[in-house]
C-alpha cells in the first residue's frame, strides 16, 4: 500500500480493502454510499496480468472490493500521492481549478483520474481525450461543487490541451513506488 509491503491479517475474510485501509490510519479513502455508486473510496489496484505480461492499473471501489482480493497487489491512496506541501499534478490542478468544496468526494476524484492517467502512460497512448476523462469520472459523484471545475482541472490533463498535460516522467516524479 502507497510503496510499503504489507502482509495481509489472517481472520478477515468479511473485511472489505475500504475497511481495512481505515483501520491502518488511511481515512483520505471515504466510505459514501457503501455500494460502490459514489466513488468517495477510490483507490488505484496494480496486478501483474499473466496473459498481457504487465502491471495493469485500475481504479477500484474499495467498499466493494474483499480485502483479499488485493494480495499480491500494489495499492495506492490519495495519501500515497502528495501531501499539502508537495501535492501531486492531479491534486495540484483540482486545488486551483476550485474543484473542491466540502472534500468529500475529492479523493476519489483524484484517485479515479490517477488510475486512468497511469494506465495511459504505462501504454504509451498518452494523455486521454475529455470523453474518456468523463468516462473514468462517471463512477464519482460530488454533491456541492459541481462538474464543471472538476472537468476544469482534469483537462489540463487531455489530449489536445496545449497548456500542458503530464509526461511519464513527471508523473514518476511523484509516485511511490511499483507493483
Amino acid at each position: 500500500v502507497n510503496g510499503q509491503r504489507h502482509v495481509l491479517p489472517e481472520g478477515k475474510a468479511e473485511y472489505t480493502l475500504l475497511q481495512w485501509l481505515r483501520e491502518e490510519g488511511l481515512t483520505g479513502t471515504k466510505l459514501g454510499c457503501g455500494e460502490g455508486g459514489c466513488g468517495a473510496c477510490t483507490v488505484m489496484v496494480s496486478a501483474y496480468d499473466c496473459a498481457s505480461e504487465r502491471v495493469v492499473h485500475r481504479s477500484a471501489n474499495a467498499c466493494l472490493t474483499p480485502l483479499y482480493a488485493v494480495e499480491s497487489c500494489q495499492v495506492v491512496t490519495v495519501e500515497g500521492l502528495g501531501t499539502e506541501k508537495r501535492m501531486h499534478p492531479i491534486q495540484e490542478k483540482l486545488a486551483l481549478a476550485h474543484g473542491s468544496q466540502c472534500g468529500f468526494c475529492t479523493p476519489g476524484f483524484v484517485m479515479s483520474m490517477y488510475s486512468l492517467y497511469r494506465a495511459r502512460i504505462q501504454d504509451a497512448r498518452g494523455a486521454p481525450t475529455m470523453e474518456e476523462i468523463e468516462d473514468q469520472l462517471a463512477g464519482n459523484l460530488c454533491r456541492c461543487t459541481g462538474y464543471r471545475p472538476i472537468l476544469e482541472a482534469f483537462r489540463h490533463f487531455s489530449k489536445g490541451n496545449d497548456e500542458s498535460y503530464y509526461t511519464r516522467s513527471d508523473l514518476a516524479a511523484s509516485e511511490s513506488g511499483g507493483c
